[in-house]
């Protein structure tokens, strides 16, 4: 195996396979990553006199080469290569010669792993921040669509108050507001530059790392050394908990939704294209996309704890515990972007049904209009709550299926600008 940091003997084959897993695999996620950073790496030593302007010419235009190729997916992690790191500079080697062998220089594995790690969780963060922007337009757009068209409201799983689709699917695009928050904290704390603190301890070359948080585009600088490596984990499940929070609210739209379309309430139905039939039951259409997207929610909000158990109890400084990061959350990262999209795409297939009310069943919903409109011909709430109570009771009670409400937030008044503008001024902090 061709092990750069080898002083000379190979480890023993069970425990080579045994400490490199699936890192391999998961490390070409980050080649770009690694390339971007190592040309600014590339440039900044030849500042300081470790480079000259040739050689650091050089490696920058095979450092781009090598960028393009992994743009094109021709980029190969070879055989007997332990990471992603190694192979750049192996690459380097063959076709610079000995140049390729100056890159490392003022450079540790481990900041080198941060910095492709906060650059890859960049892109991904903003990644995910575009597929929630969309799916936040998306409910904003059904909400006004269907702002007039009134569905039962339940708390403790009973009939409860009337409701709206408008207040329902507003109700989601502003809890998405909330998640945006935690994934903008998450974009905060990897969004500093780690280059330069070595394997935790700085270098004796006088590194200009300014140039460097400049360079790779980052908003800040971890300016301690030993902070940059204690971000390792940090970062990561930062971005855990975010992608948890957008999961819950995920999880909860998908429920309302298998429910919704039930046959036993029938506010929604969706097209036979986008649901499933039985193998016996030829009636059958299963919410198929819906289960799965909260299947997937639930194992999303289950890694911040995983995270968390797999860091705790480790000093300061590097440890190989960490490599599991990447098994952990890499993956999570393409199931938030895949049920997010999902989602957004069913919500664009959801037919509304606009005549829920006109079952008497829902007659009750009216129950606190009716009381609300006792009080303000001048009775007590108190005496107006028991008289439409006792009409309830002996079933007497008749119900005017009109609504009144008129405050910021409620049925007729769902503040959608205010809303759109609490959103779009969140998304907007997050930096280049």
């Amino acid at each position: 195996m061709n092990l750069l940091w080898s002083k000379g003997g190979d480890p023993h084959l069970k425990v080579r396979e045994f400490t490199v897993g699936r890192d391999r695999e998961l490390d070409m996620l980050l080649a770009e990553s690694d390339i971007e950073g190592s040309i600014a790496h590339v440039n900044m030593i030849s500042t300081i006199g470790l480079l000259n302007e040739n050689e650091a010419e050089t490696l920058v235009k095979e450092l781009e080469i090598m960028a393009d190729e992994v743009k094109r997916g021709e980029f190969v992690l070879e055989d007997g290569v332990e990471d992603i790191h190694s192979q750049v500079e192996i690459n380097l080697t063959k076709r610079v010669g000995e140049l390729g062998k100056k890159i490392h220089s003022g450079r540790s594995r481990n900041d080198q792993v941060l910095v492709d790690i906060k650059l890859f969780l960049k892109k991904e963060i903003r990644k995910i921040l575009n597929e929630t922007d969309s799916l936040f337009d998306t409910l904003i757009s059904l909400s006004e669509e269907n702002r007039d068209v009134l569905m039962p409201g339940y708390t403790h799983s009973q009939i409860a108050m009337p409701s709206s689709f408008g207040l329902w699917l507003g109700g989601y695009a502003e809890t998405l507001a909330d998640d945006l928050w935690s994934l903008l904290a998450a974009w905060n704390i990897a969004d500093q530059n780690p280059l330069g603190s070595a394997a935790g301890y700085g270098s004796s070359f006088p590194l200009d790392r300014e140039m460097t948080t400049s360079l790779l585009g980052f908003g800040n600088l971890h300016y301690n050394s030993v902070a940059a490596q204690m971000s390792r984990g940090k970062s990561e499940r930062a971005l855990a908990f975010a992608l948890s929070s957008i999961a819950s609210t995920l999880n909860k739209l998908a429920s309302d939704s298998i429910l919704f379309m039930n046959g036993n309430y029938g506010f929604i139905s969706f097209p036979d294209d986008v649901t499933t039939g039985s193998s016996i039951m030829p009636h059958k259409k299963n919410p198929d996309v819906w289960e799965l997207v909260r299947a997937h929610s639930n194992r999303i909000q289950s890694l911040p704890n995983e995270i968390a158990l797999l860091t705790t109890n480790l000093t300061h400084g590097y440890h190989r515990d960490f490599q599991l990061l990447k098994e952990i959350l890499f993956p999570a990262l393409k199931s938030s972007q895949n049920i997010i999209e999902m989602s957004n795409f069913m919500l664009g297939k959801m037919v509304v049904n606009k005549e829920i009310l006109n079952d008497n069943k829902y007659d009750y919903l009216f129950t606190v209009e009716e009381v609300n409109r006792r009080v303000i011909s001048g009775i007590p709430f108190r005496d107006a709550y028991r008289e439409v109570g006792n009409e309830v009771e002996m079933g007497t009670f008749s119900a005017e299926k009109r609504i009144a409400h008129t405050h910021k937030g409620s049925i007729g008044n769902l503040c959608t600008s205010e809303v759109v503008s609490k959103f779009k001024s969140i998304a907007s902090m997050f930096g280049k």
